[in-house]
């Protein structure tokens, strides 16, 4: 195995990933571990692929395996605060919105310096990540949906985010210790992937330290959401999941050929390359059901399809560590029903779970007004408080004076990386020798809802 750790990086436009040698699969893969590093590189991180930031970041490439277990590479941004010393401190595993299939969706492509980032959501995610690095925090951002893309097949997100984090720690340049604390992150399908590692940790790696994971908006029902959007104007989520689950499960080829028509065949073969948002307007308002020979309760009453939507649901397993969950209560994308059930089922196998339903902001937007909220529910876990339960709607999480404080070194911080100055930790930021005092909803939430579904506020 290699490794180039240099400080120097010599910049040049990347490659994406299925043309880039980094990311070629060595022979022999199978012998090795979960999480083994095969080879790492140093590489230079940009705001929206033009504005570089000063950002120590590594990417590794590391053994990790699919749905079915089979050993596969997978590849990890691993960022420090510029200037930071290699020591033990916290690590967040940042799961961004990927929610495409296109490699140039992918965080190992669209977080470096020269990368085409337009239509990418990891872009816009990289303010948040530096929202973690200013606590003092390793943050590794694995390439979750795998180097195929598999957007929405089940387990693969949470194995390749354990086996990030495995190699995150054993990457020597990041003097992180096996007991280093960790904990999950990630919103929308983001949240997905968060809530599929928090639940596979136990069993798959139970040597992690994971102190939390903190899951906005992770879709809950995949199938439900599919039906929900189809037609309308976010219809290009539901084609870029059967387009990557289509790669998952290979059974699900030959059925899709008998129910679709050759139009709509050839839009998924579109879905594969274009970016997120592009795939929104391609698709906006596009009725699948036009496209099917019979009508779509035909197709989802198909014996293998129902297998399929059976599989990729979350929430059968209970996570050990504790979690967070935010949802939107008029979520434009994911339904707020949904989450609710997910919820449920994690409250009924026995999960630590607090479930803040909030009333104002729709999806895009509630991944940055949760900030506050998630950066001190993790902090936190971090120090040890003990982990809050229950379920409360609350009417905003950004309007008390806590989190328009944090609201405004995010803006601050934001205004730091448009102009390319260090990101560095802030001053009074976690650590590990420093204590944070436990905090309660109330400092990072406005007004509590007087009539919560479960619990209490």
């Amino acid at each position: 195995m290699t490794a180039d750790t240099s400080a120097a990086v010599r910049y040049h436009a990347p490659l994406l990933p299925p043309d880039d040698p980094f990311y070629a699969t060595p022979p022999g893969i199978d012998a090795l571990a979960p999480g083994t590093v095969v080879r790492s590189r140093p590489v230079e991180v940009a705001l929206f692929g033009v504005i570089r930031q000063r950002i120590t970041a590594w990417q590794l490439l590391y053994r990790t395996c699919d749905l079915d277990g089979a050993p596969e590479v997978s590849v990890t941004t691993v960022l420090l605060p510029w200037g930071a010393s290699a020591r033990p401190r916290p690590l967040v595993s940042f799961h961004c919105a990927i929610d495409a299939v296109a490699p140039q969706c992918f965080p190992s492509y669209a977080l470096r310096r020269g990368a085409w980032t337009i239509g990418s959501i990891a872009p816009l995610e990289l303010p948040i990540i530096a929202m973690a690095l200013a606590q003092g925090w390793v943050v590794s951002v694995p390439d979750h949906e795998g180097l195929g893309g598999r957007f929405g097949a089940a387990r693969e997100p949470g194995y390749r985010a354990l086996d990030g984090i495995r190699a995150t720690l054993a990457f020597a340049p990041m003097a992180l210790a096996p007991t280093t604390s960790v904990a999950l992150w990630g919103y929308s399908g983001g949240g997905l992937a968060t809530a599929w590692a928090a639940e596979l940790a136990a069993e798959y790696a139970p040597e992690l330290n994971i102190a939390g994971a903190a899951a906005g908006s992770p879709v809950g029902d995949p199938a439900a959401a599919f039906e929900r959007l189809n037609g309308g104007w976010f219809a290009g989520f539901p084609a870029a999941f059967v387009a990557g689950l289509r790669q998952a499960y290979p059974e699900l080829g030959p059925l899709l050929h008998d129910h679709l028509d050759a139009r709509y065949r050839g839009l998924l073969g579109e879905a594969e390359e274009r970016s997120t948002f592009a795939l929104l307007l391609r698709f906006a308002r596009r009725d699948v059901s036009r496209h099917l020979r019979g009508g779509i309760g035909e197709l989802l009453a198909e014996p293998v399809l129902r297998r399929i939507l059976a599989d990729i649901e979350p929430g059968t397993r209970a996570p050990a560590a504790p979690l967070l969950i935010v949802q939107g209560v008029n979520d434009e994308v994911i339904a707020v029903a949904d989450i609710d059930a997910h919820v449920r089922r994690y409250q009924q196998a026995g999960a630590t779970v607090r479930y803040l339903r909030v009333r104002r902001g729709s999806h895009l937007p509630l991944e940055f007004l949760i900030v506050p909220a998630v950066l001190d529910w993790l902090t936190d876990r971090f120090a040890g408080c003990p982990a809050p339960t229950g379920t409360c709607t609350v009417a905003s999480v950004a309007r008390s004076p806590r989190a328009l404080r944090t609201h405004l070194a995010f803006v601050r911080l934001v205004l730091r990386m448009l102009a390319g100055m260090p990101i560095g930790a802030t001053a009074g930021a976690a650590s590990p020798e420093r204590t944070s005092w436990c905090r309660s909803d109330s400092e990072h939430t406005d007004v509590v809802d007087k009539a919560p579904i479960a619990g209490g506020c």
